[in-house]
């Protein structure tokens, strides 16, 4: 044995720290005579004893001792799902403001006012949706950081219709399955599940069993992939999708697709949002998905285009409001089309609405919003940072921006939705 490895593995670094401010992440700023230092775990105002991890850029450090606590914290779930769990939900709401506040002072360096945060309908049990590592032990939240995955004993940010079911499988009936994925219904109570696996589907078939037996409509196949189900997902039994209201209108989820994880929260944010759209001739929902928010514009415009690059949401879309139509109600000016928001100007539109992935609109998508004959822009993000962005960018164009209101649809996270509109 060489003597390099012999020697004992390095102690991490243990600092006491003075939290000044919540960054976006849910993280305590402190600084040291070496800098800043980004904390775990930790609130303003308190002072903390914090474990140091090794590595690049900013040094992060995990709270491991709350020195002088916050008059915020209280006693939250220790899951690498809930960054928040540990502060007030009064507190949550002020640090979410907070983050869009700073995000606009510093990336887009605008002096604007930020609305109230908008709370949750249920500041637990909100998700209705859940993916799983299958491991020896039990269900598992994926590996983070260089943990080991953390066994499911509770999840407190599912629906509990997810929990049911969870607390009738036997994970040693899922093989060959290595991760599974749930969605729930608020509206229906209805769970469908898919399992992520490699193989034909006659190999999960006894999963499949045993998870219809647990209380699943439906059961999926999906094979690994590197991106989040993009190598295809087969039906083995039962339902592919059960319906959700989101605000005025109900849709088909799935287990695999994309959709909000709180349609009581969406649904306020949606209706707000269609309301700031005003009317008009024409209104466009870029990145659409299945159309939930350009439904919400139906009444008060002529026609309404939702464009997205997804065939499976498009498809979607079109068969809810297909069903929609069918059931007397006024969407039949709303239509999809498969598209790249980049390249959309040639539609024409009174009316914008964006609801971009994490990383915002492209330039192009700037350009061409920015050249289109719209004269409102209703943006909704999931990112203050590339918002800001964004929204910097389209006020140096010329366009003003108008209300921007947070809104929380992840209770115990850091995470924060923002519903904004700019005009010319």
């Amino acid at each position: 044995m060489s003597e390099a490895a012999s020697q004992p593995a390095p102690q991490p670094e243990v600092l006491t720290l003075e939290i000044e401010k919540l960054v976006a992440g849910g993280l305590g700023l402190a600084r040291d005579e070496d800098g800043v230092v980004l904390v775990r775990g930790a609130l303003p105002g308190e002072r903390v004893r914090a474990t140091v991890r090794a590595g690049r850029g900013v040094r992060q450090a995990v709270t491991v001792e709350v020195l002088e606590a916050s008059p915020d914290r209280v006693d939250g779930p220790n899951l690498p799902t809930a960054d928040l769990g540990h502060a007030s939900y009064a507190a949550q709401l002020r640090y979410k403001r907070d983050f869009v506040q700073e995000a606009l002072t510093r990336i887009a360096k605008l002096k604007h006012e930020v609305g109230e945060t908008v709370p949750s309908p249920s500041e637990w049990h909100y998700r209705n949706t859940a993916q799983y590592l299958v491991t020896p032990d039990g269900l598992a939240y994926r590996e983070r950081r260089g943990n080991d995955p953390l066994v499911v004993s509770e999840d407190p940010l599912v629906m509990e219709a997810i929990s049911a079911i969870i607390a009738r499988i036997d994970p040693a009936q899922l093989a060959p399955a290595t991760e599974i994925a749930f969605r729930a219904s608020a509206l229906t109570g209805e769970v469908v599940a898919a399992l992520i696996g490699a193989g034909e589907p006659r190999a999960f078939q006894h999963a499949s069993e045993h998870l219809m037996e647990a209380g699943a409509v439906g059961v999926s196949l999906a094979q690994p992939a590197g991106r989040r189900f993009s190598a295809g997902v087969r039906l083995i039994a039962g339902e592919m999708d059960v319906r959700e209201q989101f605000g005025r209108v109900q849709v088909s989820v799935s287990a695999t697709g994309f959709a909000q994880v709180n349609p009581a929260a969406a649904g306020l944010a949606y209706e707000r949002a269609a309301e700031l759209a005003g009317n008009g001739e024409h209104a466009v929902d870029l990145y659409g998905g299945a159309g939930a928010i350009g439904r919400h514009l139906a009444p008060n415009f002529r026609r309404v285009t939702v464009l997205d690059a997804s065939p499976e949401a498009l498809a979607r879309g079109r068969q809810d409001v297909a069903e929609s139509v069918a059931a007397g109600k006024p969407e039949g000016n709303v239509t999809y089309r498969d598209g790249d928001a980049a390249r959309f100007s040639e539609l024409g539109t009174d009316v914008i609405v964006v609801d971009p992935p994490r990383a915002g609109l492209e330039e192009g998508a700037r350009v061409h919003i920015d050249s289109s004959t719209a004269d409102r822009l209703v943006y909704i993000s999931c990112d203050p940072a590339t918002w800001a962005r964004d929204v910097g960018d389209m006020v140096r164009r010329g366009w003003k921006l108008g209300e921007v209101t947070p809104h929380d649809f992840y209770p115990q996270t850091s995470h924060i939705e923002i519903v904004s509109v700019l005009n010319r």
